[in-house]
Formats: structure tokens, sequence, C-alpha cells
């Protein structure tokens, strides 16, 4: 069997550092224009397996098998949240390049907001026209009856996470995650390694499939690592004020706190200084995403990285071959990740 091209296999060959190919991968900023150009024609020549579908690269095959670039309007991809979006969340950086790439098809992509009313109610958003829309993409919708109500619309649907799967049910459709399990649990597995045997969690893991995963694999590497859960160190909150107020009545604080994501790590490090404590002298802090929040807080905080570019492809590709081929079985994904560490958390 042909063994499969990674990132490191690239670094290795061209003998530069896996966090630059990296960064050439995924179109991040930082490189010099012929870096970039040099490391692409390097992962193309090995056969790097996430350009089977890149369509930004002249000399690379379409996104899609036998995929041409549109004449004219091909339909719109409607994007269906319940949430604002914005410029720290991770999906605005991978619609942006979605967007992009279904372009190039003939596709136009527009957003419609799912309201509390929408919700309750099971409508749709009035901007959404049935007569239009080729396929949907749902982002930040984790209310499991609503989403079965998408599915029965009949037209191909992609959820980017969606509701947690605590007793193993799944939506479907089509479903794309990043891997939410791999950073976390080498991060466990270096804690635990470096003496620290007190981790806790915090954050609501039935918000939604993503930060389920994330608790689950936090749980299973303690319990592999031969290290106790305590409960009381497993901290589901829904309010930002709640926490220091949570965080208080635990009483002595555990060595570690993974966070559901970034977010939930801001409001924790704030929590702890609010009641005198440290990061990390006192507490050592994980979060998840790599928000751009997550580079300038005090201290910076070690988290998971998401290839937005790489899911971005991936949502295209699922969405594309499902409107060409609506028969096919439903396809979960996850994508790559990389645990990054900075100052929230250290080794002694």
């Amino acid at each position: 069997m042909k063994k499969k091209v990674t990132i490191q296999d690239i670094a290795d060959a061209l003998g530069i550092s896996r966090n630059t190919v990296s960064k050439a991968i995924n179109n991040s900023e930082g490189l010099a224009d012929a870096t970039r150009e040099r490391i692409l024609q390097k992962a193309m020549e090995m056969g790097y397996k996430q350009f089977s579908y890149v369509s930004t690269l002249a000399n690379l095959a379409s996104p899609v098998p036998d995929a041409e670039p549109a004449a004219g309007f091909a339909g719109e991809i409607a994007l269906l949240t319940s949430a604002f979006l914005t410029q720290s969340h991770f999906a605005s950086t991978m619609l942006d390049k979605f967007q992009r790439e279904i372009s190039q098809l003939g596709y136009t992509m527009n957003t419609h907001r799912v309201t509390e009313k929408n919700l309750r109610d099971k409508t749709l958003p009035a901007s959404f026209s049935r007569e239009r829309v080729s396929a949907i993409l749902c982002i930040e919708m984790f209310d499991r009856d609503y989403d079965l109500m998408i599915c029965d619309l009949g037209l191909p649907v992609l959820f980017v996470d969606g509701p947690a799967k605590i007793n193993g049910g799944s939506i479907p459709a089509d479903q794309l995650y990043m891997d939410n399990t791999t950073g976390i649990t080498r991060f466990v597995n270096d804690m635990l390694a470096a003496g620290h045997r007190r981790i806790g969690f915090i954050g609501n893991y039935l918000h939604c499939q993503s930060f389920y995963e994330r608790y689950s694999a936090f749980r299973m590497a303690m319990i592999l690592g031969g290290a106790p859960v305590e409960e009381r160190y497993c901290i589901r909150y829904n309010h930002q004020d709640e926490i220091a107020e949570c965080l208080d009545a635990v009483g002595d604080l555990p060595d570690v706190f993974i966070c559901a994501n970034d977010f939930v790590a801001g409001d924790v490090i704030r929590a702890l200084f609010s009641i005198g404590k440290n990061v990390p002298e006192d507490v050592r802090i994980l979060g998840f995403d790599d928000s751009a929040e997550s580079r300038i807080s005090r201290p910076p905080l070690s988290t998971v990285h998401i290839h937005t570019q790489i899911m971005a492809f991936s949502a295209m590709h699922l969405l594309i071959s499902r409107i060409r081929e609506p028969s096919l079985d439903y396809r979960v994904v996850h994508t790559e990740t990389d645990l990054i560490y900075r100052d929230s958390t250290t080794f002694d």
C-alpha cells in the first residue's frame, strides 16, 4: 500500500519546519511568495492528498472529479446558522475560502439567520427560497429536532459540527468536524508525564458534538493514562458570570483545566484572576480553536489549531459531490488539527 504523504514528509524533503509547510498548505500569512510556491510545488510532486481537490492552484485538478467552471448561475448554497459568526469564530475564515471555491463552479452562498422563533416553531427563515437552493450548509445548528426538519427538506445538507450524539444517534446528513481527539489526548499524556495528574474540563459538553468529542477524549486519555477523573473538576457552565462562583466552589483547584474552546478558556483565565489565582502558576489552561484572541491573551493561550482552509475544501467537496450523487452514503469527515503550546501551560 502506498504510504500517505504527510506535512512532515514535505518538511523533511525540503529541510524546513513542519509549521512552515502547514502555513503554505493552509494559505496562512507570514510566508514569502517564493517560499510558498516552492512548498506547494513539492507537495504536488509528492502527491500530498489534500491537493486532490484544490482548484485555486493553476495546475491542479478541479475540486470535484469532472467538474468544470460554470458559465452561469448554478444555484444557491444556503448557509443556515443560529449564531452571529464573528471574525473570531473559526468558521469565518473557512467560509471565505469556501465561498471563493464554490463561486468558480457557478454557485452563490447566501446566509440565512435562524432565529429563536424559527427554532421554536420549526420554520425556515423568511429569506430562504426553496426554489433557488441547491444545497444547505449548517453552522452552529445544534437543535437536533430542527436539524432533522432540515434533513427532511429533500436537499443536500452538510453540517459543520452538529448536535451532541449523547445517545449515539446521528443526523441523516453529511457531517464535517475538526479532529477533536488527537490534540487533547496528546496534551493529557504530556501533562501526566510531567506529573500533573489533577486535570479537569470546563465547558458544556452537551452544547455540540465537538465539545462532546473533546470532553470524551479528555476522559478516555485520563483513564488510559491511569489517572482518576475527579468529577468536581469537570465543570459545565452556561454563562460567564457563573465561572468564578463554580471555581470558588471547587475548593482546591486542579493542576490543569482543559477548556471546550478558546472563548471558554478566556472566561476561565479572567475568572481565576478575579479570585486571586494566576495562570500558569496556579492552574495551567488549554483552549481549542487557535483563535486570534488566543495569541494576544495574557498569558498567550495553549490551544489546538484548526486548519480552516482544509475544512473549506472538504466542505465544498462534500456538498458538490452530494449535489451530483444524492444516493451516496452519509459521510462523517474529520480534518487535521495541531496542538500548540504557549505560556498558559508550562512543564516543571
